[in-house]
């Protein structure tokens, strides 16, 4: 009886899926790359890279630039691996080479990179003090130079300290967290931790449109004044990671008694229209 109720539980699960698929492709989108997390170990090496270390040899400086504590390990299943049908990212308290935490920061560069399109990640937000987790796209190529000039797109960001502000963002030369001037839109979601909701970002030549589940939370125009307000013509990764303290998920302190802290991923999604 327990084996035909899990079958029929995971055949209920795989209806809803490709409901959603095919409800998104109704409106004219296309899937071109997905991740399902169908196979239990590490992360498909097809799909996904791996971010390492602690950046002290990278020119943002240590902490990846944000004054971060966690070490970003590689092909590590205590911090990254799939299993029962999701993607586990999740971060510990554990001494690790130059570091006290531990955690993982799964990259598609080299292995998807688009230009325009609809990017959908179903996801259960971490919690704890100190944990800040992030849905994001950077620039592949850097066609017009480091962070912030080349842009970077913030799909979805959330802080332990502020478990149900959920915040979507756009980084440019012209719009940025360094000058006070980045542009965003953010949402109250009392269940982030415990439930999955899809963080959506639809992009095209003309704008950004930021939804949680069905909810618009914020959209952004293309001035076209230049790359300094729009470097978006070229082409994107996507990044998943839980990063732990620093400039933001350390504002009001850590909490490393309330390790471990995960993220789970139920699919990763990438449509495009026959334009795009």
């Amino acid at each position: 009886m327990i084996v035909r109720l899990w079958i029929f539980s995971i055949f209920l699960i795989s209806c809803y899926s490709n409901l959603k698929i095919s409800q998104v492709e109704q409106e004219g989108w296309q899937l071109i790359w997905s991740d399902e997390f169908n196979d239990a170990g590490l992360p498909d090496s097809t799909k996904w890279s791996y971010d390492i270390g602690d950046a002290c040899d990278k020119p943002a400086g240590c902490g990846w630039g944000n004054n971060e504590l966690q070490y970003y390990t590689e092909k590590r299943e205590k911090n990254a691996r799939v299993e029962d049908g999701k993607l586990i990212i999740e971060t510990h308290a554990e001494d690790y080479k130059s570091r006290a935490f531990t955690s993982a920061r799964l990259v598609t560069k080299g292995k998807g990179d688009w230009k325009y399109g609809k990017f959908v990640t179903r996801a259960k937000l971490p919690a704890g003090k100190g944990v800040w987790s992030a849905i994001w796209m950077l620039s592949t190529d850097r066609m017009y130079g480091g962070w912030p000039r080349s842009g970077e797109i913030d799909i979805i960001e959330n802080v332990g300290f502020n478990p149900e502000r959920v915040v979507g963002t756009i980084h440019t030369a012209k719009y940025n967290h360094m000058k006070g001037t980045h542009r965003n839109g953010d949402l109250q979601l009392a269940d982030a931790q415990q439930e999955f909701h899809d963080y959506i970002l639809e992009w095209n030549e003309e704008e950004m449109i930021w939804f949680v589940d069905d909810v618009e939370i914020f959209r952004y125009p293309n001035e076209s004044t230049g790359y300094e307000a729009w470097p978006f013509d070229q082409r994107f990764h996507l990044i998943l990671n839980i990063a732990y303290g620093g400039n933001w998920g350390g504002r009001q302190g850590i909490a490393p008694e309330a390790l471990p802290a995960r993220m789970e991923v139920d699919y990763v999604r990438v449509y495009q229209t026959a334009e795009d």
